[in-house]
């Protein structure tokens, strides 16, 4: 049944009045302390905390730091030998008009073998492009409302994920979900509602955020138009909120992750992938308004006409490009300024977005969640550069997670991020720049800081025992010796592997040792066609393995 909300107040304003916001918006305070720097190799548990850096540096300086303590105004946190467990649901639990569930009864003998592993709940991607798919306003979303019903009565807990990105990468991809035909619609009237690089290649798995508060979807700002759907999301959904789904991620960009599609989404997944420098997303002609407008305020007009000269996007070493090689024109008074700007629009992205959701579910006890990229592939080099084109300020002489942090400390929301299955010796097989470990590690500092909880993904579909030990290894980093607010997991993602005999061992394993349940009075209580099982663990993984997800 498709319902039509009420309509909501239209505002505008212009790219440059966004623009002479940043400053404020992007400043981050220092509190200078007399404790020595912390190194990354050392313990957490050894001393308490502290982020020692230079002009906000992502590493620790020999002269001129500022530190961070980061037990100063330390509440009392949640056990750090508890972690919840969440398991994603496939990307098409639900029918391609949102109308209905795919193979429910499989659907619902998986989840029961979820129950019997431990995991507290499930991740429900809600497709902005398949409930708001024909009409603005019309909103289907029955499907999604049978599939956590499904969810609640076998005792599981749901976090739904609020996507407002693209699907798949293309109509012949058995998972591709586009935007809402009529947002595609404006997009062919006006293509500068896409991304674009500086070659003219667009992207559309996401809206340009320099458009983001224009009325330029029949009417209504992309900021207007996620809070519709937030907004008849909670009214759909109100008597589950707090009860049945306990968390709300909100999307904030390509592959829901709040970042610019520097490169796209589906490159990601390729095994060349850790190369990619990336090229800047600010050639549509709202951005390139809101960075001429910024240039003139700036007084240096000139600067306003273009993303960087230099900055390659071919798989290339950052050392053979003029703005990303080290002391390159990325760490020059223009490089300065143009990172600053491109990161601070980033940011007043998230701001926006957090600004609304937090009004919209104003007294639902749910967890607010946003999602920043795993992105570590030039981590080892001074510029970072694939961070800079994904709008991560960050170098090793600037954090550009703590303004993040900050921000969504502001608004009581969760950081998310992958890769928590990831281990440098691997990444640097292939690429000796990456630093997966070293990157979240920066990651999880700035959500201690911030006293903000955390939630972890794997980030390939792997269910070897090295990938589980890393995990098991980063989660310790994050909570051994420390009081975090919470820290859940998120397993990516649920599938017809994960229930095969050796896999789901690992996993339930995993699940365990997570959780904290011990390791030898496991036992899975089933309630399969009226008839109850008490079953030792090998049982019970045997149980899950016919519960295959097919």
């Amino acid at each position: 049944m498709a319902i039509a909300s009420s309509p909501t107040r239209s505002f505008c304003s212009t790219s440059a009045d966004l623009s002479s916001r940043l400053p404020r918006l992007s400043t981050v305070a220092f509190i200078p302390l007399p404790s020595p720097s912390l190194h990354p190799s050392l313990s957490l548990k050894l001393k308490p905390l502290s982020v020692s850096s230079r002009l906000n540096s992502s590493k620790p300086s020999e002269n001129g730091d500022l530190r961070y303590d980061l037990n100063r105004g330390r509440g009392r946190g949640s056990d750090p030998k508890r972690t919840s467990v969440f398991v994603k649901l496939p990307l098409d639990a639900v029918g391609p008009t949102a109308a209905q569930v795919r193979r429910r009864k499989t659907m619902e003998q998986s989840f029961r073998a979820l129950v019997a592993a431990g995991v507290e709940g499930v991740v429900l991607e809600v497709w902005w492009g398949l409930v708001e798919r024909d009409a603005p306003k019309v909103y289907i979303w029955q499907g999604y409302k049978d599939l956590i019903a499904m969810a609640k009565h076998c005792g599981l807990k749901v976090r739904v994920v609020l996507a407002f990105h693209q699907c798949g990468t293309g109509p012949a991809d058995p998972h591709w979900i586009p935007l809402p035909l009529w947002v595609l619609e404006e997009i062919n009237k006006n293509p500068d509602l896409a991304y674009s690089d500086r070659f003219g290649r667009k992207n559309i798995e996401y809206i340009s955020l320099g458009c983001d508060t224009l009325p330029v979807l029949q009417g209504r700002s992309p900021i207007q138009a996620y809070a519709d759907f937030m907004r008849a999301f909670r009214d759909a959904f109100w008597p589950l909120l707090g009860a049945v789904i306990t968390g709300i991620q909100v999307g904030m960009g390509p592959a829901g992750e709040l970042r610019y599609p520097s490169c796209p989404s589906r490159k990601l997944t390729w095994p060349w992938r850790t190369r990619e420098l990336g090229e800047f997303q600010c050639y549509d002609k709202y951005m390139l308004a809101s960075l001429n407008a910024r240039a003139q305020y700036a007084g240096k007009p000139e600067w306003g006409n273009g993303g960087p000269i230099g900055a390659s996007n071919l798989l290339q070493n950052p050392e053979d490009t003029d703005f990303f090689k080290n002391h390159g024109s990325w760490n020059t008074p223009y490089g300065k300024f143009f990172l600053e700007w491109y990161s601070g629009m980033l940011l007043l992205h998230g701001e926006n977005i957090c600004r609304e959701a937090k009004a919209i579910f104003r007294g639902a006890e749910v967890n607010m969640l946003a999602k920043v990229a795993g992105i570590h592939w030039h981590y080892g080099t001074q510029s970072h550069a694939s961070e800079l084109t994904a709008g991560y300020y960050n170098t090793d002489f600037r954090d550009g997670y703590l303004p993040i942090a900050r921000m969504l400390a502001r608004y009581g929301f969760t950081l998310c991020c992958t890769g928590f299955d990831m281990q440098d010796a691997e990444e640097q097989e292939v690429n000796p720049f990456s630093r997966p470990e070293g990157f979240l590690k920066q990651l999880l500092l700035a959500a201690i800081f911030c006293h903000i909880p955390m939630e972890g993904e794997n980030f390939a579909p792997t269910l070897d025992d090295g990938s589980f030990q890393q995990v098991l290894k980063m989660v310790k980093f994050c909570s051994d010796g420390q009081e975090m607010p919470s820290f859940s997991f998120s397993f990516e993602r649920m599938d017809k592997n994960m229930f095969d005999y050796q896999n789901w061992v690992r996993f339930t394993r995993l699940v365990r040792q997570l959780s904290g349940s011990g390791t030898n009075n496991f036992r899975a209580k089933l309630d399969l066609a009226g008839c109850e099982y008490q079953l030792p663990l090998p049982e019970s993984t045997k149980v899950g393995m016919a519960f295959a997800h097919c």
